[in-house]
């Protein structure tokens, strides 16, 4: 009897373990659940499909945007862009995965601020919110969860998680266009990469949001995206100037003798740059003034601001124990610290009031003008981890891929309150940020790497600046600081190493000669940010979205290495280090160590913007490297508004002179905006636009929108 139980237990599990795969198989099918995809035209070009029950909390719910309805309407009816047959979706163990078709030849532009790569077919990404770590591999400052097609559309996916992207890197057994097998040893056409025509999404969620996005061109797909996140920004025209962070323990004197050597090197300075030690203890913050470095702030804020100077304060939000505003905002933290600081819920109201309460009273109301918001991305040693529990039920994954856009859109309401416009810095940001008057930074120092965060900025509604800090020759030192100041936010920060503009005597001119010419384009700048606010133009962006741009430039075959590329991986040339500043101008930077260099340009006539010399039309060209200039280049037709130089946007005031350059030969219109440049008023209406026109070697002037406010005075007409 014991023999026959041993036996029959025994052939039991084997039972159960021969057929305990075939039965996860079975239970794996029986929770797939195909979803039913219905899109609904919800605006002209903008489509919705909400898969199965939509969690509330998304990237759009904690930004502050409103759906701008009429500039997108405005736009015109648009088709729906993709076969809708071709698109699937099923949900399985807790996930929903959603594919797309792609086409042959179909490029893919965004997912987020990459550094390396512009387009994005053959590549996978886990959309994750970073600390960039030099890989573009999804964890990245902005992970933002949209693309653009060379196709005209682009796909937003609203949902607070990590999101799985995989472009054009699977082959399905179901391809509509197969890849065809072929034989490594005798085909010499032989890819690692196998054609693949699927576009797909993983989302940890049962239910998602998912809006397509339609145009003519890449840029219409661009601009609703943009519109329906809100609409851009139009910063403070003193955000526009030139920004100088001083070194970490800063005092009041030394904000002085900064301000001072400035004035006495005339180079532009509007904002000077606190870091942390203005608070009374750092890392975690109090946001309690350091009464030894800064005795009497409210006093220093004013006397600065008489003169046109405005501070900056550098912050993390993560709370000094004990502290007045730490007790403030105690009961609605998480269960983890960062640096033994509390961190808010910034989703619940009762969290995010206490934290603007304080700010408004201690920083704000005393004249402070913006903040840096550092290290609310990454990195994972010190952030929370996902199994943190916040008290709004909010999961650690969720707070992490939206952290950034809460503390900043808090900061946000606290001007939006005074009716104050602000302009400032944010280590991150998300879908939805795009309405926020924020720039995103990086302690990531490759000034290549920079330029092509700048190029793939335009792709996913944030600004980036590529700041400078410091640098090893003169020359890499006035090529940072040319790229600085055609960017959203012209900033040295300086501080660990103090650097100066003036720092190496053998490039200053040059650098001083920069910064010049930008405060001489401010008109030219702050029109182009209008268009960002009326249109969802980004004034930053790269070539790729001007409507007259052919790629030309294809692919590098590579041969096989048996250590460097054994899978004879062919490199996709990409441009990568050139990029738009508005409508008009082509900037196409020099880095250290270049003697050449190669410029794409679109179709069309354009010349160079100093000489007003024909440079080419729809080809690469190639230019020599000079250290005074950064080279940039101007489509046929345009007009370029310019005023005289000046060292702070305080002289930018009423009855100021213009000068509005002529390239070309076309017909040239410029849409030249003005507001009071600090309030929100332009949002009731309260701006000016006149239209610059020239034709047959002759300017005019009409006013298209009238209000009290117009800056310029006498304009004068250059052809170039």
């Amino acid at each position: 009897m014991k023999t026959n139980t041993k036996f029959t237990t025994a052939k039991l599990l084997l039972c159960i373990f021969t057929f305990l795969p075939l039965w996860n198989i079975v239970i794996g099918q029986n929770d797939k659940k195909e979803n039913h995809v219905v899109w609904n035209e919800i605006l002209n070009g903008v489509w919705k499909t909400k898969i199965n029950n939509v969690p509330s909390f998304n990237l759009l719910s904690i930004s502050n945007g409103k759906i701008r309805t009429n500039a997108i309407n405005d736009m015109g009816e648009a088709k729906f862009p993709i076969d809708k047959s071709e698109i699937h979706s099923f949900t399985r163990n807790g996930k929903t995965f959603i594919r797309f078709p792609l086409a042959k030849g179909e490029e893919i532009y965004g997912l987020g601020l990459n550094f390396h790569h512009v387009k994005e077919r053959g590549r996978i990404f886990r959309l994750h919110m970073d600390h960039y770590g030099g890989t573009d591999n999804g964890r990245t400052h902005a992970p933002v969860p949209f693309l653009v097609s060379s196709e005209g559309y682009g796909i937003f996916i609203n949902a607070a998680r990590y999101i799985d992207v995989n472009v054009g890197a699977a082959v399905s057994k179901d391809s509509k266009h197969p890849a065809i097998p072929k034989d490594r040893n005798t085909a010499s056409d032989w890819t690692v990469m196998p054609y693949s025509d699927n576009l797909e999404f993983t989302i940890p969620e049962e239910g998602v949001e998912v809006i397509v996005f339609s145009g003519k061109n890449m840029m219409e797909v661009v601009q609703r995206f943009n519109l329906y996140c809100g609409g851009g920004v139009i910063p403070a025209k003193w955000g526009l100037g030139f920004m100088q962070r001083l070194k970490t323990l800063a005092t009041e004197d030394d904000v002085k003798q900064e301000v001072k050597q400035f004035k006495e090197n005339h180079f532009p300075l509007n904002m000077v740059g606190l870091e942390p030690g203005w608070h009374s203890k750092a890392y975690p913050c109090s946001f309690e003034w350091d009464k030894t470095r800064f005795p009497n702030p409210a006093e220093l804020s004013k006397e600065l601001k008489k003169d046109g100077y405005y501070l900056n304060l550098w912050f993390n939000p993560y709370l000094w124990p004990g502290s007045a505003i730490d007790k403030a905002v105690e009961p609605f933290v998480g269960d983890y610290t960062v640096w033994c600081g509390n961190v808010p819920d910034f989703t619940i109201p009762k969290a995010r009031e206490a934290f603007k309460n304080f700010i408004k009273k201690h920083q704000v109301d005393i004249g402070i003008s913006g903040f840096k918001a550092d290290e609310v991305d990454g990195y994972d040693e010190w952030l929370w981890p996902d199994m943190a529990t916040f008290p709004s039920g909010k999961s650690g994954e969720q707070m992490r891929q939206t952290f950034p856009n809460q503390v900043a859109s808090a900061v946000d309401e606290v001007y939006r309150e005074k009716n104050e416009r602000t302009y400032g810095l944010v280590r991150g940001g998300q879908a939805g940020g795009v309405n926020l008057p924020f720039v995103i930074y990086s302690d990531y120092y490759s000034h290549r790497g920079f330029i092509t965060a700048l190029v793939n900025s335009g792709f996913c509604g944030v600004l980036w600046t590529p700041e400078a800090r410091n640098s090893e020759t003169a020359e890499e030192w006035v090529r940072r600081i040319q790229t600085a100041c055609f960017s959203p936010m012209a900033m040295i920060n300086a501080w660990q190493s103090g650097t100066k503009p003036w720092d190496f005597k053998e490039v200053y001119p040059y650098v001083q000669d920069v910064a010049f010419l930008r405060m001489r384009l401010l008109p030219y700048i702050y029109s182009t940010f209008s268009e960002y606010y009326f249109k969802g133009t980004p004034p930053f962006r790269a070539v790729n979205l001007e409507p007259s741009f052919t790629d030309q430039i294809g692919v590098i075959k590579t041969k096989l290495d048996d250590t460097k590329n054994p899978y004879k991986k062919d490199i996709v040339k990409d441009i990568t280090d050139q990029y738009m500043m508005g409508n008009h101008i082509l900037v196409a930077p020099f880095f250290a160590g270049d003697t050449t260099r190669q410029v794409v340009l679109p179709k069309g006539n354009w010349y160079d913007f100093y000489t007003g010399e024909y440079a080419g039309n729809g080809e690469i060209i190639t230019i020599k490297a000079t250290l005074d200039k950064i080279p940039l280049f101007v489509k046929d037709g345009s007009l370029i508004p310019m005023m005289p130089p000046v060292e702070n946007t305080r002289d930018w005031k009423k009855n100021t002179p213009l000068e509005v350059r002529h390239y070309g030969t076309a017909e040239g219109v410029f849409y030249l905006y003005d507001d009071d440049g600090t309030s929100y008023d332009y949002e009731k209406g309260d701006y000016t636009i006149k239209e610059l026109r020239y034709k047959k070697n002759k300017g005019s002037v009409k006013t298209i929108k009238k209000s009290p406010y117009w800056t310029y005075g006498k304009i004068t007409w250059k052809q170039m």
